[in-house]
Parts: structure tokens; sequence; C-alpha cells
């Protein structure tokens, strides 16, 4: 199953794309033989200033076709790190081939295009940088992928 991020805004060089560098390289070997990834990147910039809605027609288009949409939104449900594995092997042993991963601007998403999603999940109460954001997706990630392959790097 391939995992797609698709995010408002770019994230240039730096630590967070350091960090997130790694744990996608981490992921994308790990999950190769669990049949999770490879793991793309789309990025989208509404450099026209239109809000969350213009934001959304940019993340439309930049959903696969077919992919599950899930949403990283403040009111989606919380999951353990071992739910989120499971999840994750759900989608792919249902026969899913594309799941998308979607991260609004600094507005959020736009109510139409989070009433789309087929999941919703939250990282918490808290409101965190959607540059974070993208590193701790990529670190649960690479995380699900070894607890589905049974690797001691998670230890709950």
């Amino acid at each position: 199953m391939r995992v797609h991020l698709c995010a408002v805004g770019r994230l240039r060089a730096g630590p967070e794309r350091e960090l997130i560098s790694d744990y996608v390289t981490r992921f994308d070997r790990t999950g190769r033989a669990l049949a999770l990834g490879p793991f793309h990147e789309h990025e989208v910039e509404d450099k026209k200033g239109g809000g969350m809605e213009a934001e959304a027609i940019l993340l439309e288009r930049a959903l696969p076709g077919g992919a599950l949409l899930v949403t990283l939104d403040e009111r989606g449900r919380l999951l353990s790190s071992p739910e989120f594995a499971d999840q994750l092997a759900k989608w792919r042993d249902g026969g899913r081939q594309d799941v998308a991963f979607v991260i609004g601007g600094a507005d959020g998403i736009a109510p139409g295009l989070r009433a789309r999603a087929d999941f919703s999940i939250s990282f918490g109460k808290m409101v965190w940088p959607h540059m974070m954001v993208r590193v701790m997706l990529a670190e649960q990630l690479y995380r699900a992928s070894a607890i589905l392959s049974g690797a001691p790097y998670h230890r709950a």
C-alpha cells in the first residue's frame, strides 16, 4: 500500500526535513517487506491567498485517485501507536492500494474536504505546528512498520 502525504506548504531544508527524511527512509526500508510504502510527499501552496477552500482544491488535486483519505485534525481520533499500526494493516489487508494523509494549512482543512475523509487522526488536543505534524506522522509510520514487523523499536 503506497503512503502519501498531501500537505499545504513547502518544507525547506532544516531539522524538520532531516527528521522526516530519516524516518521516511526507515519506513520505506522496514515497510517494504510488509507491503507498506513507498512514501510519497505532495506539497501544495496557495500563492493567491484563497484560504482553506483554495487549499482544499489544491489538496484534492494532489490526492491519488482512489486513495483512502485520512485527515490529520485535532477533532480526529486519538490512537495509540499499536492501534495506528493495526489500522494501517487493516487498510492494507482490505486491499487499499493508496492511503493519503492530509495536513491542511494554518487555518486547518476546509469543512468539505474534512467531511470527505474516510478517517481522521488527532495527535492530541494541542495544536501542533504543521511542520512538526509531518515529523510526527513520519515517525509514527516508521513505528507502525516496526510494530508490524515485530522489531523492538516500540516497547510499550
